[in-house]
């Protein structure tokens, strides 16, 4: 044969093999099985070609043994009983069929058989009844939770159980723990990596047994065993020991471990807190960088899908809005920042949040672009999608393809993302199974979104695809599809989800080109999966077929078999792969590496063929760099530097006492846990340290000094925060994070006018310059922003900032033209935190939020005094253009007149206060509101006009208002009368005459902190004689009843030194000086911390002495008795819970301070200065936890100040023990104020607190304290009850009706449901009374209610009662069931809707579905019933349109900071 003939053959021959090769790989194939309904659960077992179809309506379970190929009724189940499926998460051969009774069918090999095994207890009611042991050695180990439920005539009593077999239920279940809510083996995630006990069981359960079945949350605890509960039952304290209660949910979240518990001590809202470990031993709080609006309350939070280096939750700040905020931990999970703000989220708590799977850093999340106008306006949300290359620091917009897939331009320009940007559906709205966006295939990533300025519905959305991690897309199909990736990524596959189809399209050159293949069969789309690792070249496509296109073989219910290996002749080799690295370039090292996999080129025709086995990621280690370390332990971050909390543990013997040693210590850094980085910086170094700056040895006290350049002009802690922020007169701000062990100055180049902590949040405050540049933190000052305010700060005296508590809302008042002809003071409001300004009114003196923490008024209600003529200089106004009271609702876009001239409002815990000003009567009328709207008359006695007098309002934090209202005439020296106010603050009656203040209105009156109903007052014993002389004498009195009636106090009989006073007649009592005489006001006669403590400055005599010839006193008794602790004045401080006293001399300067550790009885010295320094504060944390204080003052005859950093923490080590079930038998005792009284009650209560022994050496810290224990209510007696309105008290103590005056008309409004009214009488009972019965002279002549209170209780039960009994019980086993009531939280797995996954429930087939979930029910009950009676007052809003008097005048107390 020729050479040519021969070359011609093997040209025919190379034709056809060619033809016939591309003829095999031209086409998949498919088949088709048919379903009655659609499935509850769709899923492969792991690694195998075995399928589950669930068929929850029949009941019954179809098992493929050939990847969905063919179908058939598993064998071994009986028809119609499988009410669940639940696969074994470790062994691929296991899987349970679950039914409603006790009988359930177990599979071993893939599900071709089932054999049964019987249990106790039928399933409980929740997502997944079973939990796994994630030891392969250990698959045998599950936890099976049941429902033991006893049938009563009125119902069903229920209450579920936990069992456990070792040998997955071949052996005897067995009773793990009753009344449990969930249990999980602490190893039941392989990311939790620990050296626990293996068999270590956590259990969620209540610590007392109910009969009916309802428990109160305070009994729910986090259990935990190590043998299954058999002989061990530990009770988890969470590091803060017997207040661990109140738990809703655990959870393993990657390496995690997180309980969520509710905030059950006093005087809280019920917030939620955090507590997360990482190797189950130590429980540490989690900390979130935001107010308020935070308080994790936990309106909602929901836990993201996480890294083992950080936690990501995603939480809801503001209440009845589907809006979050994104936060991300450190590496231990403890400590949260704010990642990404206006996350949206559904009011199931599903967040649009999704990390790209496989590849490290990456992430895609959807924020509302209009936030503000959601939250004010209720306009539809407007979604753009961002995304972050290195996890969750920073995020950007998606740039679109500048083609669409018809090769035509976008209608947008790309290059300007805020209006041209590629958006995407996502987790809130989910089409399809498994994760949204990607799969194991790396790199490849697809999403149905538009292009423009933030994302269309869905049906108007196109396809895109990204082969590189979402760095670039291309549109790969107009209008959305549901996609798949098989064969990691080699074979792409999609289908139409807008209209039914009888086609797929696929690609196999990584979405280059696609082709068309029928599937025999017209449907709509429902689902399409294939195996979890997206290794297979086979996928099922789920769909409804309409009836008119159903056949005999053809059902309504279709699963598409769609098998691909066909399409290509070869498996690829080496040539065929390229290095992918998975970030771009300018992100590419995280957590100290590249990551990089290898991946098929996307011309190379092949199949890649690796069944079963994922991607192999190869990681490239990098130098080491900032972003790769971490805060050290006992060190936090603070502007962008790791800072010490305080002197450094270091172990014994290392340093011997020579003050010039050095140690080896901490740089402050470490390396992040699992960072892999080498070279590079070395920033987690030891660094050689003084033996000064470590922990002293126990026993010891040390300090600290450090000077300042100008006086201290102000100080303040955050509250719970160990930050405390100094201005000083030279208009700069520093701060330390260490309770003032060191100091940093915040940006020196600016002028600080002024800093605001925010009112309620306490993470944030405000530092206020010369400018429109403010600077803000939200994390206690470890950051600072910078923000932009609308004007410059006023000079008009109004306060500059005004807070809201529930949420980023701000006003601002600031100077408008200044200077100029129409300078004026301006407000503005943001909504976002200062990001934005809008214009509120000018030409006002004080602007406000209406709503405080215990006022109900609208959230969006802004209160302005607004002066009626608004032109010329606000500075030249006189008192003919008088100051209005406007309030305006929608952030007062809604204006109301409210009066027509005021001298001023103030907020008082529950009551909004307004001075009134009627001109034509020159006399003054307050206005008191409980809701912003409704006001009321405050109504005095007739010779107790407030008139043109000033007056100070004091107090309100048992349900009265105190009032002082000057009645001495100007030139005399200024005193007045207390006045109380009924529980509405509309009626007031005299509390105490001749109650002294200072010509700037401040009153010496001063409650006791903690303790109700206990004040002392300063009262002025020569008032006839000072209006003549204008020398007033002062004498002390203090109230136990609040205010009813006021005693003299009693002096101690000896004084410090054992020797009796010089004053010894019945004229001798002990007097203090008060509020007025007070440098610094915060300093306190008593603390929070320390329940009966007071501690004061006086004398012994007949009245008042000068202050430097007084002497210093205690009580611990809340004031009954009374000590003399030591000689000459002195400032004074709680630490510790009273732990520790600390007092300075206050008279002249000097170099060492007396302590003592047994609340006065010994005192000890501590030089802490070679020379002396006028001390002028002492301070410490706000709630005097802390054994570090800092004393504030300056050095005589030298310029500037000092401050002192003095810490008692190491004089011991012992933490004091509580035992509130064993009283007595630790280191606390019970103690109540009136142990010393005549009366054992106090607001007709017996209350019981716990405190420290006095003589305990041990430390209290921070844990929350034992709440007070009411004993008992007792019966009334007569200081339950003061003088009604129009009375007063006689010195025998009755009350009398004040000649000319009429009493009040009867109040026979039958309230709260009351069966009888009662004729009113000269006596009224205290409003914060609590006592029952007994002496009871505020009733007069009983009478029956007319109407509904008439009829007898048989009545209105047949009536009301059974009509709505079932009702009742049938709402509430919804409301318990649906996960609707508060405080629930959906764990992993719990379901609130029927899921398809492929995975194990909801939490398998959504990534971002919550891992908890806070519910929000309830809030629209609140909402309403907050509001019913808001008409109350409508009644009494008499005002007038007159002009102001100048010569008034308000003084605001209000609580701001």
């Amino acid at each position: 044969m020729s050479r040519r003939r021969r070359a011609g053959v093997a040209a025919l021959c190379w034709a056809l093999f060619s033809a016939i090769f591309v003829t095999a790989q031209s086409t998949p194939d498919h088949a088709i099985s048919s379903f009655s309904n659609l499935p509850a659960r769709l899923f492969f077992f792991d690694d195998t070609e075995s399928a589950i179809f669930h068929d929850s309506m029949e009941g019954n379970v179809y098992v493929s043994l050939d990847e969905g190929k063919n179908w058939k009724r598993a064998n071994g189940i009986p028809e119609g009983e499988t009410s669940m499926v639940i696969e074994h998460p470790v062994d691929n051969r296991y899987a349970y069929a679950l039914t409603p009774g006790k009988k359930h069918y177990r599979t071993e090999d893939r599900g071709k058989t089932w054999r049964p095994f019987d249990v106790p207890l039928p399933p409980a009611r929740v997502a997944r009844p079973l939990s796994f042991h994630s030891d392969p050695k250990k698959f045998g180990y599950i936890l099976y939770q049941g429902a033991n439920c006893n049938r009563h005539i009125s119902g069903s009593v229920c209450h579920d159980e936990t069992f456990y077999t070792k040998e997955t239920f071949s052996d005897d279940v067995k009773s793990l723990l009753k009344d449990t809510s969930r249990c999980q083996f602490a190893h039941s995630t392989k990311d939790f990596k620990h050296d626990a006990h293996t068999d270590l069981i956590y259990c969620v359960a209540y610590d007392t047994s109910s009969s009916n079945g309802a428990h109160d949350l305070s009994s729910r605890r986090l259990f935990s065993s190590t043998d299954f509960f058999f002989q061990t039952n530990k009770v988890e304290d969470l590091g803060i020991g017997k207040d661990s209660r109140g738990v809703i949910a655990f959870a393993m979240v990657s390496k995690y471990a997180v309980v969520a518990m509710k905030d059950l001590s006093p005087r809280t809202t019920g917030e939620l807190l955090l507590y997360v470990s990482v190797d189950t031993k130590a429980w540490a709080k989690a900390h979130f960088p935001h107010a308020s609006s935070g308080k994790l309350r936990e309106n909602a939070y929901t836990m993201l899908e996480s890294t083992t280096h950080s936690l990501a939750v995603d939480v809801v700040l503001q209440e009845g809005v589907s809006l979050g905020t994104l936060f991300v931990s450190n590496s231990n999970g403890t400590f949260f920042v704010e990642s990404l703000k206006d996350t949206n989220r559904n009011n199931y708590g599903f967040v649009d949040y999704e990390r790209i799977y496989g590849v490290e850093g990456i992430g895609m999340a959807n924020v509302v672009a209009n936030a503000q106008d959601v939250v004010v306006r209720g306009h539809r949300k407007r979604l753009k999608t961002v995304i972050t290359f290195d996890d969750g620091r920073s995020w950007s917009p998606i740039k679109p393809p500048s083609e669409d897939v018809d090769k035509k331009k976008i209608a947008c320009n790309p290059s300007d993302s805020d209006t041209c940007s590629l958006h995407f559906h996502s987790v809130t709205s989910p089409h399809n199974f498994g994760r949204i966006f990607s799969s194991p295939a790396p790199g490849f990533v697809m999403g149905v979104g538009s292009i423009g300025e933030n994302l269309w519905n869905y049906d108007e959305g196109d396809t895109f695809l990204s082969t590189d991690g979402g760095l670039n897309w291309r549109m790969v199909h107009k209008g959305a599809h549901k996609y798949e990736f098989g064969d990691l990524g080699s074979i792409l596959v999609m289908v139409d989800d807008e209209d039914a189809t009888d086609s797929i399209r696929y690609s196999l050159d990584l979405g280059q080109t696609w082709n068309t293949y029928k599937i025999g069969v017209k449907l709509r789309a429902r689902g399409l999966i294939t195996l979890p690792d997206s290794t297979s070249q086979k996928f099922l496509l789920l769909g409804q077929v309409s009836k008119h296109d159903q056949t005999k073989d053809i059902g309504r219910v279709v699963v598409v078999y769609l098998n691909f290996s066909k399409t290509r002749g070869r498996k690829c080799n080496d040539g065929d792969y390229e290095k992918w690295y998975a970030r771009p370039r300018n992100s590419e090292c995280l957590m100290g590496h590249k990551q990089w996999y290898k991946r098929r080129k996307p011309d190379a025709n092949c199949y890649v063929g690796e069944k079963y086995n994922d991607p192999i990621v190869h990681e490239d280690n990098c130098e080491c760099t900032d972003a790769d370390f971490e805060c050290d332990y006992n060190f936090v971050l603070v502007g962008g530097k790791c800072e010490p909390a305080g002197p450094e543990p270091i172990p014994a013997g290392v340093c011997t006492g020579n003050p010039d040693q050095t140690y080896k210590g901490s740089s402050g850094y470490r390396k992040i846990p699992g960072n892999t980085c080498s070279g590079g910086v070395k920033k987690d170094e030891k660094v050689d340290k003084k033996c000064s700056q470590a922990q002293p040895a126990e026993g010891e006290v040390i300090h600290q000094t450090f000077e300042f350049n100008s006086h201290i002009a102000q100080h303040s802690y955050f509250k719970g925060s160990q930050t405390i922020l100094v201005r000083l007169n030279d208009r700069t701000v520093w701060q330390s994070s260490n309770e003032g062990y060191s100091w940093r100055q915040l940006y020196p180049e600016e002028q600080f006018l002024v800093f605001y902590h925010h009112k309620y949040s306490d993470d944030r405050a405000y530092l206020i310059t010369n400018s429109e540049t403010f600077f803000y933190t939200t994390d206690t000052g470890r950051t600072w922003n910078i923000g932009k305010a609308p004007t410059p700060p006023n000079s008009f005296g109004a306060q500059v900032l005004r807070f809201h508590p529930t949420s980023d809302y701000l006003i601002w008042v600031g100077n408008r033209d200044c200077p100029g002809p129409n300078c004026r003071a301006e407000a503005q409001y943001s909504r976002d935190n200062g990001r934005r300004w809008d214009y509120i009114e000018g030409y006002v003196r004080n602007c406000a939020f209406a709503i405080d923490s215990q006022i109900n008024a609208d959230p969006t209600e802004v209160i302005c005094e607004s002066y009626k003529e608004k032109k010329g200089s606000q500075r030249l106004f006189s008192s003919n253009n008088p100051l209005e009271l406007v309030v305006g609702s929608n952030f007062y876009s809604r204006k109301n007149k409210i009066f027509d001239s005021v001298v001023g409002f103030a907020k008082f815990s529950e009551f909004l206060v307004v001075a009134e000003m009627i001109q034509e009567k020159r006399s003054l009328e307050l206005q008191v509101s409980l809701d912003g709207k409704n006001f009321a008359l405050g109504q005095f006695p007739p010779s107790m006009r407030p008139d043109t007098y000033a007056y100070t309002i004091l107090e309100s934090s048992t349900k009265s208002l105190f009032l002082h209202m000057t009645m001495s005439e100007t030139p005399a020296p200024f005193w007045g009368t207390i006045l109380r106010s009924n529980s509405n603050g509309t009626y007031f009656g005299i509390s105490m005459e001749n109650v002294n203040r200072d010509d700037r209105g401040y009153v010496d009156f001063e409650k006791m902190i903690g303790l109700d109903g206990i004040a002392l007052i300063n009262i002025v014993s020569n008032a006839e004689e000072a209006t003549v002389s204008g020398k007033k004498k002062l004498q002390s009195r203090i109230t136990h009843n609040d205010g009813g009636t006021w005693s003299p106090v009693t002096p101690p009989l000896l004084d410090s030194q054992g020797q009796e006073y010089a004053c010894k007649g019945t004229k001798c009592q002990l007097h203090f000086h008060g509020y007025t005489e007070r440098y610094d006001p915060r300093a306190t006669f008593s603390s929070p911390s320390v329940p009966g403590l007071i501690m004061a400055v006086g004398n012994v005599g007949e009245t008042l002495a000068r202050y430097t010839d007084s002497d210093t006193f205690l009580s611990r008794d809340g004031g009954f008795t009374w000590q003399e602790v030591h000689k000459d004045a002195h400032l004074w401080e709680f630490g510790d819970s009273g732990s520790v006293l600390v007092m300075a001399n206050d008279e002249e300067p000097t170099d060492f301070i007396l302590f003592s550790t047994d609340e006065g009885l010994h005192w000890r010295e501590y030089k802490f200065s070679d020379q002396k320094m006028r001390v002028r504060s002492i301070v410490t944390v706000p709630m005097d936890t802390s054994r570090r204080f800092i004393l504030m003052g300056e050095y005589p005859k030298r310029r500037g100040s000092v401050a002192v950093h003095i810490d008692f923490t190491a004089l011991t080590s012992r933490q004091c023990v509580i035992n509130v079930d064993d009283p007595g038998h630790d280191d606390f005792e019970l103690w109540s104020p009136s142990e010393d009284r005549a009366e054992h009650c106090l607001f007709g209560r017996r209350t019981l607190y716990h405190r420290r022994v006095r003589t305990a050496e041990c430390v209290v810290g921070t844990k929350p304290k034992a709440a007070a224990n009411i004993k008992e209510n007792c019966p009334c007696t007569k200081v339950d009850f003061e003088c009604e309105f129009n009375h007063v008290k006689q010195p025998n103590g009755e009350c009398v009706l004040v000649p000319g005056t009429t009493p009040l008309p009867d109040d026979d409004s039958c309230k709260n449901g009351e069966s009888y009214w009662y004729e009113r009488t000269p006596y009224r009972l205290i409003p914060y009374s609590s006592c029952v019965d007994g002496y009871r002279p505020d009733r007069g002549k009983e009478h029956i209610c007319p109407g509904f209170g008439s009829k007898g209780g048989w009545f209105w039960m047949f009536m009301i009662l059974i009509p709505f009994a079932f009702t009742a019980l049938v709402g509430y086993y919804y409301y318990r069931r649906s996960g609707l009531a508060r405080g629930t939280i959906r764990l992993p797995g719990d379901a609130g809707r029927t899921s398809y996954g492929r995975d194990t429930g909801v939490i398998g087939t959504l990534a971002s579905i919550p891992w908890f979930i806070i519910g929000v029910a309830g809030i629209a009950y609140e909402w309403i019933a907050s509001r019913v009676d808001t008409h109350m007052f409508d009644s009494r809003r008499g005002y007038r349109n007159l002009p102001i008097d100048e010569d008034a005048q308000i003084l605001r107390f209000e609580d701001e900071e």
